[in-house]
C-alpha cells in the first residue's frame, strides 16, 4: 500500500473540507480552493482528519492514491498558511535588498543592480541579504 497516500490529512481548525462524491471543496482564511478528483478514489472525513482509500491494488489505482492524498493536504495547508518559497542566493557579493513596499533589489554580479516588482498579491521578505 502506499505510504504516502495512507498518511491521514489533518484539518486544521478555521478549515471546511466539503466532499461531494468525487468534488473536494476546501476553505480556510487564505481563500478557497475546488477540485475534482479521479471517481475510483474515495475521501472520508473522520473528525478532523480525512482519508483516502482506493478500491484495489491496480496499477492505476495505486498510482492515483499517493497523488490524490498530496493534492488534498496541499490544498488543505494552501488555504490554512498560504503558499511559500524560500530562495537562497549563494555567491560572493550576491545580496537582496527590500526596495519599497513591492519589489526586490538584487545584487548579481552584473554592473548594475537588478529590480524585481512583485506581481499582486505576491510579498517579499528579505530576513538576511543572502535569502528571500
Amino acid at each position: 500500500m502506499s505510504r504516502v497516500g495512507k498518511k491521514p490529512i489533518p484539518v486544521p481548525s478555521g478549515v471546511t473540507v466539503t466532499i461531494d462524491g468525487s468534488d473536494v471543496s476546501v476553505k480556510g482564511p487564505q481563500g478557497e480552493l475546488q477540485n475534482s478528483l479521479p471517481p475510483d478514489i474515495r475521501l472520508v472525513q473522520d473528525g478532523d482528519e480525512i482519508l483516502v482509500t482506493r478500491p484495489s491494488d491496480r496499477r492505476e489505482h495505486r498510482a492515483l492514491h499517493g497523488l490524490t492524498r498530496s493534492l488534498v493536504n496541499n490544498m488543505v495547508v494552501g488555504v490554512h498558511e498560504g503558499f511559500r518559497k524560500e530562495l537562497h542566493i549563494v555567491g560572493v557579493g550576491y545580496r537582496a535588498v527590500v526596495a519599497g513596499s513591492d519589489s526586490l533589489e538584487l545584487q548579481l554580479g552584473y554592473s548594475h543592480p537588478v529590480m524585481v516588482k512583485a506581481p499582486d498579491g505576491i510579498t517579499f521578505e528579505v530576513p538576511d541579504p543572502t535569502r528571500i
